[in-house]
């Protein structure tokens, strides 16, 4: 075994790695065992500088796998599918996807986080049904999937643990945004989720972590080649998060809306369209339908004769939540005062900083800075407008939903900064640039 100073040494000086020194190097960190945090960090940072080969990150990978536990669904029938976002705002696609893709026969077995910062969390906006768990045990979790055919859970048991000591550690060091980095992270978790098909959609755009097109494409590259490396069906969509998604930003504003979509309510809407495509994905990659083009007319199918919105019911009520909110929304939490923020001037909405929007939502309660604070479940915001859109001066750009009245002044605010109106009308992103298999 190498030191820890001939292992940062060695990428350091631009030197591949082994599998055996990686592996030997993350178990003893993971264990307290000989990796200092200092040293760990001195060697994030080289990696920031040096980067990794891609059997280098599989080794890195695999060897965050070992340091915890795997969810074992192989007890499961058929396909095992699971659905990772790299984050954004108003991006809801999972509470729509899941339960259209279960009731096309996948079995969705998926862990999900709380939100943190702009973004927000799948867990936290299943909370905001009444009684909602998602905190199960691991034999719960297979009972459920096996008897309705989805779950959405908490992380469950001692998985990962060593990432998780990791991205504390790159939080503080300026090493978050290195692309080994985050493909090892982000694949680890999934990897060690047990799914057979593992679809990603990787945002880009000025509320998604990754800016520009160019560097999103080398993320899921990275993310799609490690997961064929290790023997996964991987796909990997890239999609716009320059503007907000969905139409609500806030939870229970959230969870309205993935209802209303799988109601048929909002046809042709940016997070019906993108939802249905990554559902059609994941049942073409199962093998559930032979071709994208008859996997989407089979979702659209499910959409219209409302089998998804049946089966998002019956996910909340196994999971102890009121399935009556899919017919009833007023059960979900209400904020009591609601605001409009009107258009300062006339023309059209040439740019949206959906980013900036993921704050507005923060502020009101939405969200959290650090990963104790409180949300509030009711509170979020409705944007009434997309680039392209044509507004008239005191129209709303936005509609708060707030329970705090010192909360509204910075949200609109944050509001106003992050809207541009222009006098021409501009051709807003495509919501899916490509797709990388």
């Amino acid at each position: 075994m190498l030191s820890p100073y001939q292992f940062i040494l060695r990428k350091r000086n631009r030197l591949e790695h082994s599998a055996e020194e990686i592996r030997d190097f993350i178990l003893a960190y993971a264990a307290d065992k000989g990796v200092e945090s200092y040293q760990m960090a001195a060697w994030l940072m080289a990696v920031w500088f040096n980067g990794m080969t891609v059997p280098e990150v599989a080794a890195l990978t695999q060897a965050m796998i070992d340091s915890g536990d795997v969810v074992d669904l192989s007890s499961l029938p058929g396909v095992k599918v699971d659905k990772h976002s790299t984050g954004g705002v108003g991006d809801t696609t999972t509470l729509i996807l899941a339960p259209l893709a279960a009731a096309a026969g996948a079995m969705v077995a998926k862990m999900s986080g709380r939100g943190l910062g702009h973004t927000g969390g799948t867990l936290d906006k299943l909370e905001s049904v009444p009684g909602m768990r998602v905190s199960l045990t691991p034999q719960e979790f297979l009972d459920q999937v096996r008897r309705i055919g989805v779950a959405v859970i908490s992380q469950t048991g001692n998985l990962v643990p060593a990432d998780a000591k990791m991205y504390a550690l790159r939080d503080v060091t300026a090493t978050v945004d290195s692309i080994p980095l985050i493909a090892s992270s982000v694949m680890s978790k999934k990897l060690a989720c047990g799914a057979d098909c593992i679809l990603l959609d990787v945002k880009y755009g000025r509320g998604a972590f990754m800016t520009t097109v160019e560097d999103a494409r080398i993320l899921a590259r990275q993310m799609v080649d490690l997961g064929n490396h290790m023997g996964r069906r991987v796909r990997a969509v890239i999609s716009d998060m320059d503007q907000p998604l969905g139409t609500l930003i806030g939870n229970a504003l959230e969870v309205r809306e993935a209802i209303e979509i799988l109601r048929n309510e909002r046809p042709g809407s940016a997070l019906e369209t993108v939802s249905v495509e990554l559902a059609a994905h994941l049942l073409q990659m199962a093998e559930i339908c032979p071709t994208l083009d008859q996997a989407r007319e089979r979702v659209r199918e499910l959409l219209v004769s409302g089998a998804g919105l049946r089966k998002l019911a019956e996910m909340f009520a196994a999971q102890g939540g009121d399935a009556r909110v899919t017919e009833d929304l007023s059960l979900l939490p209400q904020a009591s005062i609601i605001e409009p923020v009107l258009a300062p001037e006339s023309g059209y909405v040439t740019s949206i900083h959906a980013q900036k929007i993921g704050f507005a939502a923060t502020a009101l309660g939405a969200g959290r800075q650090r990963k104790e604070d409180p949300i509030d479940p009711a509170v979020g915001l409705e944007m009434t407008h997309r680039v392209g859109s044509k507004i008239e001066k005191g129209q709303p750009l936005a509609i708060l939903h707030a329970n705090k009245p010192e909360t509204i002044a910075p949200a609109r605010e944050l509001i106003l900064s992050s809207i541009t109106i222009g006098p021409e009308r501009v051709e807003p992103h495509k919501l899916i640039e490509e797709v990388i298999e």
